[in-house]
């Protein structure tokens, strides 16, 4: 008798392969579940895959422009960063993908929903608490926290022969001394090799961008236009391409970032339940974007609205994010402040893009009239009175000369 039906996010390597067969194993009826948010790879071959190790159905879904919309531009409107350096590239797909294998969990019926997360990562956080917030009778199955399963396989030698033993294909290929995951707006790479903090990454290990030394030696200029701090459109000025859609947008603005060379890092970040990890990322059309967007932000939006967003707005949405609580009320009640903040940012930032840097070159708004060009001159007085500041001086400066008599040892 079967102990239920499991909805488990697939991707067809060998790890959630082999947890596929083994829920099997132990008495459940596996559904599998595979989310397209950008990573390469053979959907069709990871659907026959499934069906042929065990599973009674195969669901496969494209959420790269809902990723794109609902996650990837908010995070550019908030300037989202985690630890002033990652881009969140991989918590900020976990939301739409938790949330499409709750509805069709629903949908199918399941009483259980799997995973294949490791034990010490973000990412079993990250959905077990979507999933909780979505569904909250949700029952979860996480092998890789269930003594059974990790003592019977405590490395990937043991998968293998697992997979050998109960026929389930695997790739022959060598494997990279590093594990990656990707989406459409970045790929970190982490583990084995580049768990020494001061090893360099061999060459080899990078997929999307060129070495900047190799990129190309004339720079790619671009203009970016935002409406409401959204990329609406993108012109390349070298080859006259225009895009406007989307998902096309971003998913050029990966394709110019990686020819030149734009989108690397190597860091040691703090991961949400206590442990360091030494992790390199590739995220080309986030980093050009980001750039833009809080360049656009300099000339449009009003200094005090911009220092409230970036003292709580950005921190506090990135570390939600990036500790797994996108579906929670403090996030609930950021995103209209978030909106809010950025009616006014809308305009046209001009760039240059050039062997690993994104170079600003200038910046218009037609509907921004925060910036008053006489105003600002050093040659024109514009309607501001230099004598103005005397008072100005003469008021900051009541505290400053209280502090200073009772701090007079100073000097």
């Amino acid at each position: 008798m079967s102990k239920g039906r499991v909805l488990l996010a697939y991707s067809g390597g060998l790890d959630t392969s082999c947890i596929l067969v083994w829920l099997i194993e132990q008495g459940y009826d596996v559904f599998a579940y595979m989310a397209n948010v950008g990573q390469e790879e053979d959907y069709e071959a990871a659907r026959v895959k499934a069906l042929k190790i065990g599973a009674k159905g195969v669901f496969i879904e494209d959420l790269r422009k809902e990723y794109v919309d609902e996650l990837i531009f908010p995070a550019v409107q908030a300037n989202a960063i985690y630890e002033n350096v990652y881009l969140l590239g991989t918590s900020l797909a976990r939301p739409v993908i938790a949330r499409r294998q709750i509805q069709i969990a629903i949908r199918e019926g399941c009483q259980f929903v799997s995973h294949g997360c490791t034990g010490k990562g973000n990412d079993q956080v990250r959905f077990e608490l979507a999933y909780y917030a979505l569904k909250p009778d949700i029952k979860v199955i996480s092998p890789w926290r269930i003594p059974e399963f990790y003592e019977r396989f405590p490395g990937r030698q043991s998968l293998l022969e697992y997979a050998a033993k109960k026929n389930i294909p695997v790739v022959q290929t060598t494997k990279a001394p590093w594990s990656t995951d990707g989406n459409i707006y970045h790929i970190s790479y982490e583990a084995g090799v580049l768990e020494d903090p001061n090893a360099t990454p061999p060459k080899d290990m990078w997929q999307l961008t060129v070495n900047p030394e190799d990129a190309p030696d004339t720079p790619e200029r671009i203009t970016i236009t935002f409406q409401k701090g959204i990329p609406v459109k993108v012109h390349n000025h070298n080859d006259n391409t225009i895009h406007t859609d989307s998902l096309e947008l971003f998913i050029y603005l990966n394709t110019l970032a990686r020819r030149n060379g734009i989108g690397r890092i190597d860091i040691v970040e703090n991961r949400y339940i206590g442990i360091k990890s030494r992790g390199c990322y590739e995220t080309p059309g986030g980093t050009i974007l980001r750039a833009a967007h809080i360049d656009l932000e300099g000339l449009t939006l009003d200094r005090e609205v911009r220092r409230l967003r970036d003292q709580f707005i950005t921190p506090t949405w990135s570390n939600l994010l990036y500790n797994g609580q996108y579906f929670s009320p403090e996030l609930q009640f950021l995103r209209p402040s978030l909106v809010a903040s950025q009616e006014s940012v809308n305009g046209e930032v001009k760039l240059k893009l050039y062997k690993g840097n994104v170079i600003i070159e200038g910046r218009k708004s037609d509907t921004s009239k925060l910036y008053d060009m006489e105003e600002s001159s050093m040659d024109v007085q514009g309607g501001f009175s230099p004598v103005d500041s005397e008072g100005f001086i003469r008021i900051q400066s009541i505290r400053l000369k209280k502090w200073g008599i009772n701090n007079s040892e100073n000097l």
